[in-house]
């Protein structure tokens, strides 16, 4: 067998193929440095992480005991806090809560676990910076009651709290609410006054119901100016808060006794269109809202009309706003433009009061030169604004530098513009220049195996230089 001779194989001696040796090293080198940073997970440094914990760039996990924490553990930077998705901490009997600033820095934090600890309290705002937050394990620990406020901002996929020691009273029923059916799988018990165990699944108290808020009128369209009355009325035992949500420019003032509350608009602007205005009902049990969108009718505003921009085409950008929407016409020169294929009014964005776009041109020449108008009205009302555009210089006005274009209203046929003329002799002397290329590695392919500079031909050169003697020695052998 041939296959593992020394001259042959991709491993040749020390002696004569110490560059192959030190190549395949060098790849090899490569390959390590490329599965370590294509990972994904490379650990932190030592210094990076606290001595107590593992860490990994999207992870932390403390869970020795006998070298424990009382705190969640904090990184050298805000960066490497910022990339952790992961915390996992278990065992840590000096581990007793949550408090508002713990997990502050840990932005884009997706799964927390703090299991088989000393946990007692979770404050109502730890975790107000961890939006992206889905998985929560509080399992096995000292929790005796846990406040839906602290999950208001956030919409949390699983929580697990088996194993802890809540109470049952009003202050937990919401999570009986909220877990449902899950809270049998989790086999989760609340602890009754006299210390019996109770499925928390089964638990009932009274004077104990989730708040209730209804908003009138429920629906409110009006012009703007005029002035509108809302009334909030709320229920529920514990008699939850009353609360108004809402961010306007219309002057306000409320008046709220007991259950009961109204808000007063005045002089409503235009600006406030499509706000919301909502009434919530708060207590220990959860909350509940009541809302509206205010449709308020005006006349057109424009906003904005600026100069033509050079764009993929040319735009003419504009802002309008009006309720109902305004119907749009344009004018060039005092004259009605007939929009079509290349001249067309182009909506991009709708907000809650204003569209914005602008009247695409497609190729503008001199003859679209001019002062455009835009037109905005309603039934309500109408607005305009005026723009010069200034698409393209007349030919008789320009100098010989300006491009020529052919006028599609005349029977002579275009003229190319001297651009292009150039551009074709580019494009055949760069042809040219390759042809002769081409040319030269023929006849050095074909006479460069005779050459006095020792210039070779290529591999297939010289095998069908090899078939051709090979035939012709055939040949005579037959004769």
């Amino acid at each position: 067998m041939n296959a593992l001779r020394p001259r042959s194989g991709a491993l040749s001696s020390p002696g004569r193929g110490s560059g192959s040796w030190w190549c395949w090293w060098w790849w090899w080198g490569v390959v390590v440095v490329g599965v370590a940073v294509g990972s994904g997970d490379p650990w932190l440094s030592a210094e990076a992480c606290p001595a107590t914990c593992s860490c990994s760039s999207t992870r932390i996990s403390c869970v020795d005991p006998e070298v424990g924490i009382n705190a969640f553990p904090v990184l050298q930077n805000k960066a490497e806090m910022e990339n952790i998705t992961d915390i996992y901490i278990a065992n840590q009997s000096s581990f007793s809560s949550i408090n508002d600033k713990d997990l502050h820095e840990y932005r884009n934090l997706r799964n927390l676990t703090v299991t088989n600890s000393r946990l007692t309290y979770v404050s109502k705002l730890a975790f107000q910076n961890n939006i992206k937050l889905q998985y929560l394990n509080l399992k096995d620990n000292n929790l005796s009651s846990l406040s839906w406020r602290i999950f208001k901002h956030i919409n949390i996929s699983y929580l697990i709290l088996s194993g802890n020691p809540l109470h049952c009273s009003c202050e937990n029923m919401w999570i009986k609410l909220w877990l449902g059916e899950e809270a049998d799988t989790q086999e989760l018990r609340c602890i009754e006054d006299g210390g019996a165990r109770k499925l928390l699944s089964r638990l009932t108290l009274p004077n104990c119901e989730v708040p209730m808020a209804t908003l009138s009128p429920s629906k409110v369209t009006v012009m703007e100016g005029e002035n509108v009355q809302l009334s909030c009325m709320t229920s529920g035992v514990p008699s939850p808060q009353l609360i108004w949500n809402m961010t306007i420019v219309t002057s306000y003032e409320m008046e709220t006794s007991g259950q009961f509350s109204v808000l007063r608009l005045s002089n409503l602007s235009s600006q406030d269109h499509n706000t919301k205005i909502s009434c919530t009902a708060e207590n220990i049990v959860g909350e509940k809202e009541s809302s509206l969108v205010l449709d308020i009718l005006f006349p057109p505003k424009i906003t904005k009309l600026s100069d033509a921009i050079p764009d993929h085409n040319w735009c003419i950008p504009f802002s309008v706003a009006g309720n109902p929407e305004p119907q749009l016409q344009w004018f060039l020169d005092d004259e009605a433009v007939t929009e079509g294929r290349y001249i067309m009014t182009m909506i991009h964005d709708v907000t809650e009061r204003e569209y914005h776009g602008c009247l695409q041109l497609d190729n503008p020449t001199h003859l679209n030169n001019g002062r455009y108008t835009l037109l905005a009205q309603n039934i309500y009302g109408s607005d305009q604004k005026e723009v010069e555009a200034h698409f393209m210089r007349k030919p008789w006005e320009g100098s010989d530098k300006d491009p020529y274009y052919y006028d599609v209203t005349t029977d002579t046929p275009p003229v190319d513009p001297p651009e292009d003329r150039v551009a074709v002799y580019v494009v055949v002397g760069i042809a040219a220049v390759a042809f002769t290329g081409f040319l030269l590695m023929l006849v050095i392919l074909k006479f460069g195996g005779n050459s006095k500079f020792g210039i070779k031909g290529c591999v297939c050169f010289r095998t069908s230089q090899w078939r051709w003697s090979h035939a012709n020695r055939d040949g005579h052998t037959r004769d």
